[in-house]
């Protein structure tokens, strides 16, 4: 498997895309507002580029976990890793990595695998983040089903994009 270290980079771009749709006024900003207690005065006097530059940090480190999820060959490597003769041009754990590589890299990669994987991730792992903090929050439903549903569609779209393209 060739990594194509450009494609997280572009899948963490998605958050920051789907974020203008999804937090526009006209979808689910000003119910997002509301449900957060937040104002259009409390928005103000924010350091953008730095919450964007975060944003998109956080976004490709999220990629790059999405990578381990949603492409299974990855795993391949840790497998055999720990074998003394791993490293070993010709060697026969070699053969068998490329041998299988060969017959089995590039299954389940597609964008509707990915998306798969990325849906689930969203919903096994983002939802039950955003929902604890919320509670904690004292948020409510709104502001999580907003919020969950968001990091589900963006983990989806993620999951398909690395999918497809690695």
């Amino acid at each position: 498997m060739t990594f194509t270290w450009y494609v997280p980079f572009i899948a963490a771009l998605i958050p920051m895309i789907m974020g203008f749709i999804w937090y526009n006024p006209k979808t689910f900003g000003k119910a997002w507002m509301k449900a957060a207690d937040i104002s259009e005065d409390k928005m103000k006097g924010a350091n953008m580029g730095l919450i964007f530059g975060l944003a998109y940090f956080f976004s490709l480190l999220m990629a790059m976990a999405l990578v381990t999820v949603t492409i299974h060959q990855a795993h391949i490597y840790s497998v055999f890793a720990g074998n003394p003769d791993f490293k070993t041009e010709g060697s026969e754990t070699q053969l068998m990595v490329k041998g299988l590589m060969e017959k089995c890299g590039t299954n389940f990669r597609t964008f509707k695998h990915g998306a798969f994987h990325g849906t689930l991730a969203g919903i096994f792992t983002g939802l039950p983040i955003i929902g604890t903090n919320a509670l904690f929050e004292r948020k409510g439903f709104k502001y999580i089903a907003i919020n969950a549903g968001f990091w589900i569609v963006c983990m989806a779209l993620m999951g398909g994009v690395i999918c497809a393209m690695l």
